[in-house]
């Protein structure tokens, strides 16, 4: 006997409350439908319904049975659906929200290839350095910078850029240039906060790992405003390399500390997008995309 058929004439019959209307929806006479539903009683060894003249009701076991059923018939669904998503042409709105350095450098200039690959999709890019709710502003993903908050998201990592000192070349020909960490104590350091106070610069080099703490007169929420006070001549700052690594190469800024690695090493992009079933074509398409992009050697230091 076809279970998972028979499986389905039973749900059928269940939802319908009678062997006629369910037969009608099947396209089976209600003989067939009650055969059907009488072997799989015999199969199982108990009977799922009451019959009378009047009505059909569900046994005990036959509840408990449905209940489970339900669940089966559910998955066998979803697992189909999941194998012909996978073949589906990515199409639709992609809705995402992007920071604005990421989006300005990297984000953005990466789109014209995607919409070279995928046509059918459209993009709808929020530009925004504030956290959004996914789910509350209809995001399909984010992508998002640095140490990730614990949430019911999926995260996937899609790149990361090596962290460094720089600062501009008339700044340090007004205020020399550190040789060593301990010596970053004596520069304006242009530190990423939102209230006064120090910041913990943390590096390894031959002798071991150092740390130091540093201040100066400017702090921002930013590291893209940073970027800009350093090109501006106001001090030193600690920066991951998508952010700065066109301006060095250019001799806008210098890099410092070179026999020195900065800990942690590097900032992870990631994409994060709400905890699904299944992923629309668009997302995993999009999120593929990106991993390929972003995977070394990507240079970061270069316009794209």
């Amino acid at each position: 006997m076809d279970s998972l058929g028979a499986m389905r004439v039973f749900s059928r019959v269940v939802e319908m409350g009678s062997f006629s209307a369910a037969g009608r929806q099947l396209g089976s006479a209600p003989s067939s439908v009650s055969r059907r539903v009488g072997e799989l009683e015999d199969q199982l060894g108990v009977q799922l319904f009451q019959r009378t003249t009047r009505r059909l009701s569900l046994t005990d076991a036959g509840r408990l049975y449905h209940e489970r059923v339900r669940r089966i018939l559910l998955e066998v669904d979803e697992a189909k659906l999941a194998v012909a998503q996978m073949e589906a042409v990515p199409s639709g709105i992609l809705r995402i929200t992007v920071p604005a350095s990421v989006a300005r450098l990297h984000s953005a200039p990466a789109l014209a290839e995607f919409h070279r690959h995928y046509p059918a999709v459209q993009v709808a890019l929020a530009v925004t350095d504030r956290v959004v709710d996914l789910i509350d502003g209809g995001y399909d993903l984010a992508i998002r910078v640095g140490r990730l908050k614990d949430s019911s998201l999926i995260v996937r990592k899609i790149g990361a850029s090596r962290r460094l000192v720089c600062a501009s070349p008339s700044y340090l020909k007004a205020a020399g240039t550190p040789r060593t960490p301990s010596e970053l104590s004596e520069h304006n350091c242009l530190t990423f906060r939102s209230t006064p106070g120090k910041n913990l610069w943390r590096f390894r080099g031959a002798e071991g790992s150092v740390e130091v703490r540093v201040s100066g007169s400017l702090f921002a929420d930013s590291g893209e405003v940073l970027s800009a006070l350093a090109f501006a001549n106001l001090g030193i700052v600690l920066v991951p390399n998508w952010l700065v690594g066109i301006h060095i190469r250019e001799g806008r800024l210098r890099e410092l500390l070179t026999d020195y690695e900065v800990l942690p090493e590097g900032t992870p992009l990631y994409a994060v997008y709400p905890r699904q079933r299944h992923i629309a074509p668009k997302v995993r398409a999009f999120i593929d995309f990106l991993v390929k992009r972003f995977a070394p050697p990507y240079a970061w230091d270069e316009r794209h």
